[in-house]
């Protein structure tokens, strides 16, 4: 007999790392960016680049992960999860928040990246001319476009979090587990034993 109150592992402690970096260097990205332009001044610019190649960096180890290591199916938004049938894994709002992040995440780390050879970092010399104003302009507006769908998004996610019926996710994401009966509600057990 199974018990509905079996413990069944929904995410790795690596996973789980990933998760609280990934937010960790997120909220640091956002404060030194944000806060100088509601009038709180402090050296802000060492600390945002380095959260942000911080940021990077877990952003490759975890792709390299879910190339190698896990199934990329599994968060891949299909017509299926829009049917109505209980989900894999992953549900459809939470396929749709991944997509969200990566395209945020994404643009704010490439725009970034290229925006440094223009304040200058200790291993890049500064050239604030290797690109027109405009093309400066274009970047810049994708940058700050990138941080405020991540505000969007941290609001929309810590929101759902704390939500007494999302909490299984919540607990899921700290200690890794949740119950089988939790999992039941909303997903199909078979359909996630297989991966999908």
């Amino acid at each position: 007999m199974v018990n509905d109150n079996d413990r069944l592992i929904r995410h790795a402690g690596i996973d789980r790392l990933f998760h609280w970096v990934t937010a960790a260097t997120m909220t640091v990205l956002l404060a030194t960016s944000l806060l100088p332009i509601v009038g709180i001044r402090f050296a802000w610019y060492q600390v945002h680049w380095i959260a942000g190649i911080i940021l990077t960096v877990a952003i490759l180890l975890h792709v390299i992960r879910v190339l190698f290591w896990q199934r990329l199916r599994t968060i891949m938004l299909r017509t299926a999860d829009l049917s109505g049938k209980p989900a894999g894994k992953y549900t459809a709002a939470q396929k749709l928040m991944h997509l969200g992040w990566s395209v945020a995440v994404l643009v704010g780390i490439v725009t970034g990246l290229f925006m440094m050879m223009k304040a200058g970092v200790p291993f890049l010399a500064r050239d604030p001319y290797v690109y027109s104003l405009q093309a400066w302009g274009v970047l810049t507006l994708l940058h700050d476009l990138a941080a405020l769908l991540s505000v969007f998004l941290i609001l929309v996610h810590v929101y759902f979090a704390i939500l007494p019926e999302k909490r299984a996710y919540l607990r899921a994401m700290v200690s890794g587990w949740i119950t089988r009966k939790e999992l039941r509600s909303g997903h199909d057990l078979d359909r996630v034993a297989r991966g999908d």
